[in-house]
């Protein structure tokens, strides 16, 4: 199978059947994340416990990169601790602007490699990275997250 078509099918069955989607009962923290341009529009869920991340979820619609990002995002950050789910995002979000290029860092993103392609279609890199922004964003500045 060519790589680019299992990089499709990764990221159709992620936007299809995601594994993180839907409400988190008493999640520590809650930030929403909206991609204006393209109507994106998320809510990130996070459970911690002391520095680790023990569950991610999220709400919300757009489109399919943005969706399949943030759920294969929720699957690289449960059970990482939270300056390891900071440093993936970066490694993510360099990757999607095209400034990571080597594979031993890609790898580390597993499945969210799928979204490599997207460096070549700017119009694109907002949805790829609105989760992970919004990840980062909570997890950084705990305050601007609230229930």
């Amino acid at each position: 199978m060519e790589l680019k078509q299992l990089y499709r099918e990764i990221v159709n069955e992620h936007n299809m059947h995601p594994v993180h989607k839907g409400k988190m009962e008493s999640a520590d923290l809650v930030l929403r994340g909206v991609n204006p341009s393209c109507g994106d529009d998320i809510t990130l869920q996070l459970k911690i416990d002391g520095d680790v991340i023990t569950d991610a979820m999220y709400e919300g619609s757009g489109c399919a990169i943005s969706q399949a990002s943030v759920d294969m995002m929720a699957d690289q950050i449960i059970g990482k601790k939270k300056d390891e789910a900071i440093k993936l995002a970066g490694t993510f979000m360099g990757m999607i602007k095209g400034e990571i290029t080597d594979e031993e860092s890609i790898e580390a993103l597993d499945e969210a490699a799928a979204l490599q392609d997207v460096a070549h279609m700017p119009a694109r890199v907002k949805c790829a990275v609105l989760g992970w922004h919004t990840m980062q964003e909570m997890l950084e500045h705990p305050e601007k997250a609230n229930e």
